[in-house]
């Protein structure tokens, strides 16, 4: 069973929860990440989430987001995620949001709660989507225009804020990562 790290308000991990049962009304703080994947032409890949999925079924967001498991580097995590969610192999991995943190709440009110660090990633393959995970994508121009996840809504300004070209963004300091993901 896929477990997440549960975190202190200071980052620092208090224990484990199996990711199945973590999101609810009470969603305890836990630690995720986000990645935003760029092609060789500098174009965004934006994700529709699986219609299964237990948090934001069916909407379009950043390219892919997950938890590191227990003991797990979070980079190890995110060129994890996007291979068995995308197919993608990572050709470049920088951190750029290491401090990122949101908690929104889904209409139902299940609630997403995390330490969120973000990852620009550069791929040269075409994604191949686990349909569990992602139920379809598109390469899009920088900004995306769609409306997006809750998350990914409170990241774009932040990133746009990096600059307009994700190729000149600069990479954020890993001494702002939570504890946790260190």
């Amino acid at each position: 069973m896929e477990q997440v790290v549960l975190l202190d308000e200071a980052g620092q991990a208090i224990g484990t929860a199996d990711k199945a049962t973590v999101h609810h009304e009470q969603t305890p703080l836990h630690l995720a990440f986000s990645s935003y994947v760029f092609d060789e032409q500098n174009r965004f890949l934006l994700t529709r989430r699986a219609l299964s999925k237990r948090t934001w079924p069916g909407v379009w967001t950043n390219s892919c987001c997950g938890h590191p498991a227990p003991g797990e580097a979070i980079r190890d995590a995110v060129i994890r995620r996007l291979k068995t969610e995308l197919g993608l192999d990572v050709d470049t991995i920088e951190l750029v949001l290491p401090s990122f943190r949101y908690r929104v709440a889904m209409p139902d009110g299940v609630v997403e709660n995390e330490m969120c660090p973000v990852y620009r990633v550069t791929v040269s393959d075409e994604p191949k989507p686990d349909p569990a995970e992602v139920e379809e994508f598109e390469w899009v121009a920088w900004p995306p225009v769609r409306k997006l996840s809750p998350w990914a809504e409170l990241q774009l300004p932040q990133l746009n804020a990096l600059g307009p070209d994700p190729r000149n963004w600069p990479a954020g300091d890993p001494s702002a990562l939570p504890p946790a993901a260190n």
